[in-house]
């Protein structure tokens, strides 16, 4: 069997994806040997056009989103344990107890935190935003006196990371998810109109809260991102063009302490998000549940696939 999870061409890494392999080969050891026959479709939003064909599928917490909205063919050849939320469940015209919560909820059982706080606040965007706006994050949080987290960090480094904070501030869902499953209180913002509310409406409803994201945008539109700016800036230092160069380092300076101050706000005047201890406890159960039935299926041959 093949775990299936989102893979950036380019060899980018990226959080809410690499959570499959960190997550699954601790709860599911020697599961997963790569044959392309049978395939599970764990953490991530991946329920759309572009799934593999296999002969046996197995679907554990994904969600339906991205792929231009067209949705896989479901036939007998699938196996669903539960989806991401009941958002998911009503695209896919599936039954609604399947609609659980996202399966990264997992980690939970696999991963004790370090209690002990180092920073207040830190923030942490989409992947694309990081690769775009890299590396004009780290700054804007410098800037706002708050911890930076790169979503292209390893795994561990992240977890630590999201443990350490008392509150995160995060565009990336599964920064959010992580953070309330380890019981750190996190608030949603959001930077750019790429970012898909359907699936974050899907999740949060499993949790019982709402998706109401703090919009960090920059103030004036003058300010051009900084994701534009440091390449022509690279340009001008190539050509030794000084004065364009000194002019639009500036504004993006200005740009930079405009986003850090609208951070800060946000910081200070939101109320964290965090779900019940018992509604988070009774979510964890019931993934553990559906997780022994796989393991059942597993033993009983279901997955198995005939050369």
């Amino acid at each position: 069997m093949k775990l299936h999870y989102f893979r950036f061409a380019n060899g980018v890494t990226n959080f809410g994806d690499d959570l499959n392999p960190w997550l699954w080969e601790k709860l599911l050891p020697d599961v997963f040997d790569g044959d392309e026959r049978s395939i599970f479709v764990g953490i991530g939003t991946l329920l759309n056009k572009t799934l593999p064909k296999a002969n046996k599928t197995a679907v554990f917490g994904s969600g339906v989103g991205y792929g231009g909205g067209v949705l896989p063919t479901i036939d007998q050849s699938w196996k669903i344990y539960c989806v991401r939320g009941p958002l998911s469940a009503k695209k896919l015209g599936i039954a609604p107890e399947l609609a659980v919560t996202d399966s990264a909820l997992l980690i939970r059982r696999v991963y004790k935190p370090n209690l002990e706080k180092r920073t207040k606040f830190a923030y942490m965007p989409h992947i694309r935003l990081a690769m775009l706006g890299d590396p004009a994050w780290k700054d804007i949080c410098e800037e706002a006196g708050m911890s930076y987290i790169d979503p292209r960090w390893q795994t561990e480094t992240i977890l630590s990371a999201i443990c350490q904070t008392e509150v995160l501030l995060t565009e990336a869902m599964h920064g959010a998810i992580v953070a309330d499953a380890l019981r750190v209180p996190w608030v949603p913002v959001m930077t750019s109109t790429a970012i898909l509310p359907f699936k974050w409406h899907d999740w949060c409803s499993t949790v019982g809260l709402k998706y109401e994201p703090h919009y960090l945008m920059p103030s004036n539109k003058l300010y051009p991102p900084a994701y534009k700016v440091e390449p022509f800036l690279r340009f001008c230092k190539k050509y030794t063009l000084q004065a364009p160069r000194r002019l639009l380092k500036s504004l993006f300076q200005q740009h930079c302490k405009k986003m850090a101050t609208q951070l800060v706000d946000i910081a200070k005047n939101s109320q964290p998000n965090l779900s019940s201890d018992v509604r988070i406890e009774q979510l964890t159960v019931q993934l553990e549940e559906r997780l022994q039935q796989f393991k059942q299926d597993l033993e009983k041959g279901y997955f198995h696939t005939s050369d």
